[in-house]
């Protein structure tokens, strides 16, 4: 065992002990997909509310979009 090796500890016990838990990495990429996800719900509520609009605006032959 090198001096190196008496820094860092046993590589039997440092698995021993993280293991079952999520990596750094893995966690990272969790949330790096949660990230993607997370505003679907909304950004589907704004779509559906401006088809919603424009097929109002439609019905009343309207062609532009009035000024608020």
């Amino acid at each position: 065992m090198g001096w190196f090796d008496k820094v860092l500890g046993d590589d039997h016990e440092r698995a021993a002990k993280y293991a079952g838990r999520e990596s750094a990495s893995e966690r990272a990429a969790r949330k790096r997909r949660e990230g993607h996800r997370r505003n679907l719900g909304r950004a589907a509520a704004q779509g559906q509310a401006w088809e919603d609009r424009d097929r109002q605006q439609d019905r009343k032959g309207r062609w532009y979009r009035a000024a608020r």
